[in-house]
């Protein structure tokens, strides 16, 4: 079972970039994926997740309207296209994976804890500057 990330690189700002995320040993089926940032000095920071199962999708508020998470119809890569990127977008960026059932009859959408997760990628570096 294993996540990899590509598609990372540098932008300036404004520009756009489209993270992928393949998955080997599994399929998305009954899972909930996120993408989760570390910016230079800092923190992991939750971005997005979607469950794979019925498509429901939810963004951090320093993201939405601006970056858009999907699945591909063989349920083996993860995407994240990001548009109008800010310097504070800069960070190497992960996706995580955990089958749904862990949190059946919660309200947990997403998180940037490492063991809320099952599965990590090793992550893709996006440094966004002019």
């Amino acid at each position: 079972v294993q996540l990899v990330e590509s598609g990372g690189g540098s932008v300036q700002p404004g520009g756009s970039l489209r993270l992928s995320c393949a998955a080997s040993g599994f399929t998305f089926d009954d899972y909930v994926l996120s993408w989760v940032r570390q910016a230079p000095e800092k923190g992991l920071e939750w971005v997005s997740s979607i469950y794979s199962y019925h498509g429901d999708i939810h963004y951090s508020d320093s993201v939405k309207g601006r970056f858009t998470i999907s699945v591909d119809d063989a349920k083996v890569t993860l995407f994240l296209q990001m548009d109008n990127l800010k310097p504070e977008d800069t960070a190497v960026y992960y996706c995580a994976a955990v089958q749904l059932g862990r949190y059946n009859g919660t309200s947990w959408y997403g998180g940037s804890r490492r063991d809320e997760y099952e599965t990590w990628g090793p992550g893709t570096q996006v440094p966004v500057s002019s």
